[in-house]
């Protein structure tokens, strides 16, 4: 059976990340849209018709209206943007956050993409929260890097003509856009400090939560609960005690839907750093699409990814 795939906003980033994924899919017929009509709504109106699946890869105002103009319509929405990643109506789609969620995921109309920033953060912080070594009103740090790709058009020119700084902080007035995913999704009611920042790298990323240890909250604690969480997932890893490095690149998994967490710290000093490594325009992005369009479709998870 062939399923039709619309994806609106297919000139960006993300959108061209995930044809490139869904192209020569025999599975998957790709409904396109004229570049000269990408603004015409009966055109979009037209495309999202043919869709089984939209993923919406716009500007949050531009994916709200989407959202009206197929309320109507049969088509079943992801999307990438921010606009309704903490909105009650739509599922998450985080599929290894919970056990039922590839159930909800499979069942919806509509599904919001997590951010990149959030993905790591909620891996780490979730299972934790859930295994009651993270109390939900603790006060908690949360530092990050990512490749320039997850800052559009305008950041990528920067970066590719040398105009950029080779790294810098950013975010600092803690209103950064990913934070409400993070608390909502990873069951804190105290919002974090959130430190993230772009490196002159293209892709990749490393989300750290640095921990104070006490006799509960152990190192060999933490990993064992996230080894525990993320035991049978394909896609989201933890590292094996024995085989923690010394430093971490945020490249590793460049081109993959995989998402790494390492535990690193020492308990006779009382301070760990939970790491994780993943794509931003992978498992933060376009694979994690892809990802939930397979669930949704009843597809295998893994194709293309």
């Amino acid at each position: 059976m062939t399923h039709s795939v619309f994806i609106d906003g297919e000139a960006g980033t993300t959108g061209l990340q995930i044809r490139d994924r869904l192209l020569g899919r025999d599975d998957i017929r790709l409904v396109q849209l004229d570049p000269a009509m990408r603004k015409d709504p009966q055109a979009r109106a037209d495309c999202f018709a043919q869709a089984d699946v939209a993923i919406l890869c716009l500007p949050d105002a531009a994916a709200r209206e989407a959202v009206t103009l197929t309320a109507d319509m049969d088509v079943r929405l992801i999307d990438a943007s921010t606009a309704h990643r903490i909105d009650p109506d739509w599922v998450f789609g985080f599929p290894e956050l919970a056990p039922e969620m590839r159930e909800r995921i499979a069942a919806a109309r509509l599904v919001s993409n997590p951010g990149c920033y959030s993905t790591g953060a909620i891996a780490i912080v979730a299972p934790l929260v859930a295994a009651g070594l993270i109390d939900e009103t603790e006060a908690l740090s949360i530092n990050a890097v990512s490749g320039y790709t997850g800052g559009g058009k305008a950041m990528v020119a920067d970066f590719e003509a040398g105009t950029a700084p080779v790294h810098f902080i950013y975010g600092l007035d803690q209103r950064h856009k990913h934070i409400p995913e993070i608390m909502t999704h990873g069951g804190l009611l105290l919002q974090p400090v959130f430190a993230p920042s772009v490196g002159n790298f293209a892709q990749g990323m490393a989300v750290q939560l640095p921990l104070q240890l006490d006799d509960d909250r152990s190192v060999a604690a933490l990993h064992q609960a996230l080894a525990d969480h993320y035991a049978n997932e394909a896609f989201v890893q933890v590292v094996p005690a024995d085989q923690i490095g010394a430093r971490i690149d945020p490249t590793a998994l460049n081109g993959s839907n995989v998402l790494r967490i390492s535990v690193h710290g020492d308990d006779e000093t009382g301070c760990a750093t939970i790491v994780a490594v993943l794509d931003n325009l992978g498992k933060g992005a376009s694979g994690a699409a892809v990802q939930n369009m397979n669930i949704m479709l009843g597809l295998p998870e893994g194709t293309s990814l």
